[in-house]
């Protein structure tokens, strides 16, 4: 599980909940069915009007995305992979490789390195493999901008929420001590509004972009790497180039793991 977006969650309830309570807001006032409606169904009824259907269908797959760790390699992982393989490369051939193939679950890595067994040149691989990675970052662009129209709705909905308990309040104005209240409870829609636009929508957007960045690095990674495979790269060339896609903790990372490896080798 990601827990960041759990705890993310967690933390903007708190900090509301705990400051109307330090303003002496009751906490009974979010115990609002008719402001739940607007705010919920009114933004799930504008994102259905904004996207497809087939858009809309990925939004339970999405959620999974959200709280799930990304099933990838890490780029030390790609390094210390590709690393193996110019090895063995060098010294026995690329053909060799082929028989590793099976044992990947990557299916991405799994069908450029195929490419390159298949005798395919460097550029035809770069231009399959980068259209593979723009038409993925495409996608993943249109999953997040449902969570952002999401959050541009909401705190609207909010407003209107609120315009729609005012008009009720105001509407029966002969029970004074009653209005305060009902003003009041007015308010709360905008609140469900803002909160699930700025603490909910719009950092989910955010996180599946975030992700998609991430995924996005590994693989344009594995493209060099399979490029340097290709151009028969010495392993040490080949960390050097693919070290330039991390930072520098991450690089320190890499080289602590390569010393201790080499140690092991050693010994």
């Amino acid at each position: 599980m990601d827990k960041a977006s759990l705890v993310g969650i967690v933390l903007g309830l708190v900090a509301v909940l705990v400051g109307m309570f330090m303003k002496g807001v009751s906490l009974d006032v979010l115990i609002n069915p008719a402001a739940v409606l607007i705010i919920i169904v009114g933004t799930a009824a504008a994102v259905c009007i904004a996207f497809p259907t087939n858009e809309i269908k990925k939004v339970p797959k999405l959620f999974g995305i959200l709280f799930k760790e990304q099933q990838i390699m890490s780029p030390a992982e790609v390094i210390a992979l590709f690393s193996s393989w110019t090895e063995t490369a060098r010294k026995e051939g690329l053909l060799l490789l082929e028989g590793r193939m099976q044992e990947l679950n990557d299916t991405f890595l799994k069908n450029g390195m195929q490419m390159a067994i298949d005798g395919k040149n460097s550029d035809y691989i770069r231009d399959v493999l980068s259209e593979e990675v723009d038409a993925m970052e495409e996608r993943h662009l249109g999953n997040a901008q449902i969570f952002s129209q999401a959050g541009m709705y909401a705190p609207t909905l909010g407003v209107l929420g609120a315009v729609i308990g005012l008009i009720s309040a105001l509407g029966n104005m002969s029970d004074i001590d009653k209005l305060g209240a009902a003003i009041s409870a007015a308010f709360v829609a905008t609140l469900m509004g803002i909160f699930s636009g700025y603490v909910l929508w719009h950092p989910f957007a955010n996180k599946l972009k975030q992700k998609s960045k991430q995924e996005i690095r590994v693989k344009q990674m594995m493209i060099e790497g399979i490029l340097s495979l290709l151009e028969g790269e010495s392993p040490k060339a080949l960390e050097q180039k693919l070290s330039s896609y991390l930072s520098e903790k991450e690089r320190t990372t890499v080289e602590k793991a390569g010393k201790g490896a080499l140690q092991n080798d050693a010994a």
